[in-house]
């Protein structure tokens, strides 16, 4: 077998394969009942189509809260098995209480069971499948480094990390190598036999100065590319395959980066924005309204102190507004300075660990997003004394200002609070991902998102 003949599943083809599997199985599984037994509640024909189409995307919108389509999740048993049973029990529940577009409630009731197990089975069936076929190590991208960076253990772990499977089987260093790492050191005078050997099917070029030294090199790589072997700067590959930014603390030049995403020039697009905002304000605010009163009552007595506080927060192009939270931490909470908010901060009371948890404490925000100086998508906004600091030791810290701060946002669903720069250096990677890249699509993943984060408790 040849190196071009070894076969690998990029990230989009194997998500695009998972939600093939969800469709396809349960329909098919409902379809043969349908027509080999007594089962009337669904049945899966030309005069009834709507039905399927109303459940495929039940199933694909539950299964991407769900987090169904997250390689991670989709690899590991267990955690597989606790998204299968909330997205087949959330599906069912929901289809069964929109009639208008799905069947009527049967008189035999066991049917509905017989309708959640076919799609929980199905889906489970597919999914361990896809465990024992796809994930497995024939399926494993095999790469070779070449560079002259020091840091290859970590590039490794951070690409591995996204992406289980990615191997990275060998690295050809062009300057100074790192002697420790823990990938094979290969020489460039068996490289063509090195990359046949191990059926390699993506060259990663690690490079500092973005060229290579040695023509003898440049020639080598020329002709494995002619035979089919993909090279790529490591900088495309870690964009993305981690969805983030491959900036560093020292980066100044932003052109390296960029162009910007043409949808901040895009009109309909940012009509679409803030009209999204507006309506999903106007919807917040109300079920604020409903849950003010009691949340009002639980902290009278548990969280004692003001409901509300207020802060200065840095918004678009730098300029700054007020921002309204519910209080969760307490009273004086900085009364020695203004620090960063960490993992398990003392100074959270427990009820706003609560609402943290299930981030009704953002809900006043909602004013802030009618008055149009906050999005309902965008960067953190952060306070001026912090956006200071860390602009001293990141520069391009403040590029994240050309566009309006969010209610949530990419780094807010992917990467904790910041509790010291590097924690803000790897937020800033997603925040300049998501405005080099902002669309419709991104938008509608980090609102699936969100609420996996509020369904899930995983608000900080």
């Amino acid at each position: 077998m040849s190196a071009s003949q070894k076969i690998h599943f990029e990230i989009s083809e194997r998500k695009i394969l998972l939600r093939f599997i969800d469709l396809f199985l349960p329909i098919a599984v409902l379809a043969f009942i349908g027509h080999y037994f007594q089962f009337d509640y669904f049945k899966v024909s030309q005069s009834n189509f709507t039905w399927t189409i109303v459940l495929a995307v039940y199933l694909l919108f539950f299964g991407s809260i769900f987090e169904m389509y997250n390689l991670q999740t989709a690899s590991n048993r267990l955690q597989i098995s606790k998204s299968i049973i909330l997205t087949s029990s959330v599906t069912v529940l929901v289809y069964l209480l929109t009639p208008f577009y799905t069947p009527v409630l049967p008189s035999n009731r066991l049917q509905i069971l017989l309708f959640f197990f076919s799609i929980f089975f199905s889906l489970s069936i597919g999914r361990y499948l896809y465990i024992a076929l796809f994930a497995s190590n024939r399926f494993m991208k095999r790469v070779l480094f070449v560079g002259n960076s020091k840091d290859i253990d970590v590039m490794v772990e951070d690409l591995s990390k996204f992406n289980p499977h990615y191997h990275v089987v060998g690295y050809l260093s062009v300057g100074e190598s790192n002697h420790n790492a823990n990938v094979k050191l290969v020489s460039s005078d068996n490289l063509e036999e090195f990359v046949v050997n191990n059926y390699i099917s993506e060259i990663v070029v690690v490079s500092s100065k973005n060229k290579l030294t040695s023509l003898d090199l440049y020639n080598k790589l020329l002709r494995l590319l002619e035979k089919g072997i993909v090279i790529r700067k490591y900088n495309q590959v870690y964009e993305s395959s981690t969805y983030r930014l491959p900036i560093q603390f020292e980066d100044k030049e932003l052109y390296k980066f960029f162009p910007f995403s043409r949808s901040n020039q895009n009109k309909l697009y940012v009509y679409y924005s803030r009209f999204f905002d507006i309506v999903f304000s106007l919807v917040g605010l109300m079920a604020f309204f409903v849950l003010s009163p009691f949340l009002w009552l639980i902290n009278l007595f548990a969280n004692k102190g003001s409901f509300f506080y207020t802060q200065e927060r840095v918004g678009k192009n730098g300029i700054p507004f007020t921002i309204y939270k519910m209080r969760t931490m307490v009273q004086n909470a900085e009364q020695n300075g203004a620090v960063f908010a960490k993992t398990n901060d003392s100074r959270i009371t427990p009820f706003g660990k609560f609402l943290r948890k299930t981030r009704l404490d953002e809900l006043p925000q909602f004013i802030n997003v009618l008055k149009g100086e906050m999005a309902i998508i965008g960067p953190r906004p952060e306070r001026p004394f912090f956006v200071d600091q860390i602009a001293s030791s990141i520069p391009l810290y403040q590029t994240r200002h050309v566009i309006k701060p969010g209610l949530t946002g990419w780094a807010q669903v992917n990467y904790p609070y910041g509790a010291n720069l590097e924690d803000s250096l790897m937020k800033l990677r997603y925040d300049l991902y998501y405005i080099k890249h902002r669309s419709l699509f991104l938008d509608i993943n980090i609102v699936m998102k969100t609420m996996s984060t509020v369904l899930f408790f995983r608000g900080q």
